[in-house]
């Protein structure tokens, strides 16, 4: 059975190339444009392996939305990488004290992504 990961980047060409990463890897795929299309995607959806997510979006920034998945009971557990633009130590402690278990800093490498979810997934 195929893991489930949920992609929340405002960056419809960045969660293409990460889908095409991830489903050639065997993982299913869910995908949305903010923080607020994110909590609806979990909504959905009771069983959501992973979630990568971006700081910088419109509508619900990726911090907050972290903060908002880590408050629901069914997916508090989920493991949370950042995949953003933003390298600074401030924000990065900001995405750990909100539940973010990885960072890591566009563009990313593929093989180091794939490397970080097969670490973090669920099983």
């Amino acid at each position: 059975m195929a893991k489930t990961i949920l992609i929340v980047d405002d960056s419809g060409s960045l969660r293409t190339v990460v889908r095409m990463t991830l489903e050639r890897a065997g993982y299913d795929v869910l995908e949305a444009g903010d923080g607020v299309q994110g909590l609806a995607r979990l909504g959905e959806n009771s069983k959501v392996h992973l979630i990568i997510s971006d700081v910088n979006m419109p509508n619900m920034d990726g911090i907050s939305f972290v903060k908002e998945v880590k408050q629901h009971p069914r997916h508090k557990f989920a493991p949370v990488i950042m995949l953003t633009t933003e390298g600074q130590d401030a924000k990065k402690e900001q995405g750990r004290a909100a539940g973010a278990k990885a960072w890591m800093v566009k563009p990313f490498n593929p093989p180091q992504l794939l490397d970080a979810v097969s670490k973090l997934i669920l099983p």
